[in-house]
């Protein structure tokens, strides 16, 4: 069934700069949703170098991308924004009104006012296994992510991956399938520790099966899988699977962005230096997916855009409305918003 959404602004992408746009936009009370293609937010930041230290971010020292993610998503609490994960914006229509109707694969539709690209260098996709015929399989018995758990309930999954998101999933997986084995190509893992220790004492345990190997191809019909085939030190493996998950990273795409009619420059997205807005009105891009003339690729960059976007985004929204320019260190009714007083 179709879901309906309506909002002021709709995010696409929950990297820093977008997360920080909502900070920018609830100081004006501006409500938004995000919609991000990753199933946690953070971007670059949390998904490829978590644990990676930041040197250049104003007032830290050094900080790692992911309490660089943690801090920013703090910070945006008392604004309640919400976010849709997993999932991908197909298509941006602007209406007869000025607003905007967007769609994603999840089959939601957005209504806003105002839309604001924060995609860093484009949408992350996930890389295919090298496994022939894999194709037929995809999105019937084959998921690069997961969106409804209920999918995997009573199924026999395979999980191949040693990240974050091989080894969450395996954790929140487990209590519903029938069986789950993990399969990685080493016994070291790019994963929270506490994940890690966690999958350990399971296997030990007998709830999950660990596998050392990599995947060689699978078996089924009509789409539906019934047996993933594994190359191992000992051997090839046959394991009986009804579903897999493979989480072999994410590679970096423009995606469908590249068909909403928006002015280009190699792949990123043209603003004014003024608003950050694209050449179609409403429509703003902030933080590396954007290009304008010295253009830095730095986070503190896309934080300075993300406050002269919200600015603009207001007056779309609200263009009957004053707005008096107010600091945080001296406006009671921003600490108000805020919950410090």
């Amino acid at each position: 069934m179709s879901t309906e959404i309506t909002t002021d602004v709709v995010v696409i992408g929950a990297g820093p700069c977008g997360l920080f746009a909502a900070f920018e936009l609830g100081l004006l009370d501006v409500k938004c949703h995000f919609i991000d293609i990753l199933d946690r937010p953070g971007g670059q930041c949390a998904e490829l170098y978590p644990e990676k230290p930041i040197y250049d971010i104003p007032g830290f020292p050094v900080v790692t991308g992911q309490q660089l993610t943690d801090n920013l998503m703090a910070q945006i609490a008392p604004f309640s924004p919400e976010f849709h994960f997993s999932r991908m914006v197909n298509t941006l229509e602007k209406q007869a009104d000025g607003s905007f109707k967007l769609t994603t694969d999840a089959d939601e539709t957005f209504h806003c006012k105002v839309v604001v690209i924060a995609a860093g260098g484009g949408s992350f996709q996930p890389k295919r296994p090298p496994v022939d015929g894999i194709e037929a399989y995809e999105n019937k018995s084959v998921f690069y992510a997961v969106r409804k758990m209920d999918d995997f309930r009573d199924q026999d999954v395979v999980i191949v991956g040693g990240g974050d998101s091989a080894l969450d999933w395996t954790l929140s997986l487990q209590p519903i399938v029938r069986t789950l084995t993990l399969v990685h190509r080493r016994d070291a893992f790019k994963a929270a520790p506490a994940s890690v220790n966690k999958m350990k004492d399971m296997v030990a345990e007998g709830k999950i099966n660990f596998q050392l190997g990599q995947i060689a191809r699978i078996d089924g019909e009509d789409g539906q899988l019934n047996h993933v085939h594994l190359t191992t030190e000992a051997g090839d493996l046959s394991i009986p699977a009804t579903r897999l998950l493979p989480f072999f990273g994410l590679t970096m795409k423009l995606g469908p962005v590249a068909d909403w009619g928006l002015e280009l420059n190699d792949n990123t997205i043209v603003v004014d230096t003024e608003k950050f807005e694209t050449s179609v009105p409403g429509v703003f891009a902030i933080g590396d997916i954007n290009w304008y003339p010295g253009k830095l690729k730095l986070i503190l960059s896309g934080f300075h855009e993300a406050a002269l976007m919200a600015q603009a985004a207001k007056k779309i929204i609200s263009p009957d409305e004053r707005v008096v320019f107010q600091y945080t260190t001296s406006s009671t009714k921003l600490q108000k918003k805020l919950g410090v007083v």
